[in-house]
C-alpha cells in the first residue's frame, strides 16, 4: 500500500470494497471477509472493523487493523485513528498523531486539529492554530467554530472584519461585495453578530452579499425566521430573486400551522424564471403533505404540459407524485400521451414507467417490456434490469443479465453477494479499470 494509491481509489471508488458494500457484507453475514479484507489493503473494510472492534473496547486490535494504512502517512488514516483515540479518551496521543500533518499544512489537518485542541479545553491554541489560515473559506468557518467555545468571538470579528474591508476598498457601487477573501467572511461575521445578540448588525452585514445562496438556503432568511421577524421576511421574500427566502418563509408558516398562508406565499407570482418554476412545485410538494394528493398533481401536470414543461426532473416529479398517491394507472396513461406525441421513448424515458407499472401490480410486465426495449441489452439498461429481476425473487437470472452486459459493474457485485458468492464479487470490485 501507499498513500496515492489509497487515496486514489477511496475518492475515485474504482478497484476497491466501497462502504455501502461493506455494510452489505456485514448485513449479511460476512463479517469474516470484512476482516480478511481489512488486512489486506482495504480501506473501507479497515475503517470499519476498526471501529466493530472499538466499539467492543478491544483498543489495541482496533488501532492494529489502521496500523498499516497509517504507517503510509496517509491523513485519511491518520484522522481515523485520531478519532478512534480520542473516543478511547487517549487525547495527547491523538493529537500527536493529527499534528504533523496540520505542521504540513494539510487544510483537513488543520481543521480536524483544531476541532480536537477546542473539544478538550484548548480553545486558545486552536485559535492561534487556524487564525493565519483566516483567507481558507474552510479554516476560516472552523475558526469561527472553536471561537465561540474559546471566548475569542470578538478576535474572530476582528480578523473577519478588516478581510471584509479590505475587499470593500474599491469605492464603486459595482464592486459591492467582490474581493472579499475567503468568500465567507461576512456570512461568518454575521453569524458571530448574530450569536452575540447583535442582529441587526448581522442583518446589515448579509445585505451588502453577492452571493444570497448556498445550497439552497439563505443565510439571512434563516436568522429571519429564527429570530420571528415574520415581516421583515415577507418584504425579502418578495424581492429575493432564487425563490428561496419565500421557501423559508413558507416553511415557517407551515411549522407555526398557517398552511393557508404557506401556499399563499408559493402562489404570489415570482419575477424571476427561477421563482415562477420553484415556486408551484414548493406548492405541490405542500399541498400532498396535507392530503391534497390529487391538487398537488393537477398542479404539477400543468406544469409538465407547458411548452417548456419536458424537463426530466419535472416529468419525474410527476410520476412519483402519481404513485405516492396511488394513481399509478393515471401517471402511465400521462407517459403514453407523451409517448404518442414524442414517438418512441429512449430508455431515459421508458424507465419512469417501471416503478409506475410495479405499483399497479404489473412487476412482470413491466420485466418484459424492459426485456424488450431497444436498449434493453446495453451496460446503462443492465442494472435496472437486474433490480427488477432480484426484486422479484430471481436474482440468479440478475446476475445471469448482469454477467452478460455489465459484467464489471458494481451491481453485480451487490446481487452476488446476496447469493452467497462473494469471492466473485469481491475479485469485479477489486479488477482495477483501465488507464483510459
Amino acid at each position: 500500500m501507499d498513500a496515492a494509491d489509497l487515496d486514489y481509489r477511496t475518492r475515485t471508488g474504482s478497484g476497491c470494497i466501497p462502504s455501502y458494500v461493506v455494510s452489505r457484507l456485514l448485513e449479511l453475514g460476512h463479517a469474516e471477509e470484512v476482516a480478511h479484507q481489512a488486512g489486506h489493503g482495504e480501506w473501507y473494510c479497515a475503517r470499519e472493523q476498526a471501529r466493530l472492534l472499538g466499539e467492543r473496547d478491544r483498543q489495541a486490535e482496533a488501532l492494529e487493523v489502521l496500523a498499516p494504512y497509517l504507517a503510509t502517512g496517509w491523513w485519511k488514516a491518520a484522522e481515523a485513528s485520531a478519532e478512534l483515540l480520542e473516543r478511547f479518551g487517549r487525547v495527547e496521543e491523538a493529537i500527536g498523531l493529527v499534528r504533523p500533518h496540520a505542521e504540513a499544512a494539510d487544510r483537513s489537518a488543520l481543521g480536524f486539529l483544531a476541532g480536537l485542541l477546542a473539544r478538550h479545553g484548548r480553545g486558545d491554541e486552536a485559535f492561534a492554530l487556524l487564525s493565519p489560515h483566516i483567507g481558507d473559506w474552510f479554516l476560516a468557518a472552523a475558526l469561527v467554530d472553536v471561537a465561540e467555545g474559546a471566548g475569542r468571538d470578538e478576535d474572530a470579528a476582528a480578523l473577519l472584519t478588516a478581510r471584509v474591508e479590505a475587499g470593500h476598498r474599491c469605492g464603486s457601487p459595482s464592486c459591492r461585495g467582490h474581493g472579499v477573501a475567503p468568500d465567507n467572511a461576512v456570512d461568518l461575521l454575521a453569524a458571530i453578530r448574530e450569536r452575540q445578540g447583535r442582529i441587526d448588525e448581522a442583518i446589515d452585514l448579509l445585505d451588502t452579499r453577492v452571493t444570497t445562496s448556498v445550497n439552497g438556503r439563505d443565510q439571512l432568511a434563516d436568522l429571519l425566521a429564527r429570530h420571528g421577524r415574520i415581516e421583515e421576511l415577507r418584504d425579502y421574500a418578495a424581492a429575493e430573486y432564487h425563490g428561496h427566502a419565500a421557501e423559508r418563509l413558507a416553511e415557517l408558516l407551515e411549522e407555526q400551522g398557517d398552511v393557508d398562508g404557506a401556499m399563499a406565499v408559493y402562489r404570489q407570482p415570482g419575477d424571476s424564471p427561477a421563482r415562477r418554476r420553484r415556486g408551484p412545485l414548493r406548492l405541490a410538494e405542500l399541498l400532498a403533505r396535507h392530503g391534497r394528493g390529487d391538487e398537488a398533481i393537477a398542479l404539477t401536470r400543468a406544469l409538465a404540459d407547458s411548452p417548456d414543461g419536458a424537463e426530466d426532473w419535472l416529468v419525474e416529479t410527476l410520476c412519483t407524485l402519481y404513485a405516492d398517491q396511488g394513481r399509478a394507472r393515471d401517471g402511465l396513461a400521462f407517459l403514453d400521451a407523451r409517448a404518442v406525441r414524442d414517438g418512441e421513448e429512449d430508455w431515459d424515458a421508458f424507465m419512469r414507467r417501471l416503478p409506475l407499472m410495479v405499483a399497479c401490480g404489473e412487476r412482470e410486465q413491466a420485466i418484459e417490456r424492459a426485456l424488450a426495449h431497444p436498449e434493453s441489452g446495453t451496460w446503462y439498461a443492465a442494472e435496472p434490469i437486474a433490480g427488477l429481476l432480484a426484486e422479484a425473487g430471481r436474482t440468479g437470472e440478475a446476475v445471469a443479465y448482469l454477467e452478460r452486459h455489465a459484467p464489471d459493474s458494481s451491481a453485480l457485485a451487490w446481487h452476488l453477494i446476496g447469493l452467497g458468492r462473494v469471492e466473485e464479487a469481491v475479485a469485479i470490485l477489486q479488477a482495477r479499470p483501465g488507464q483510459a
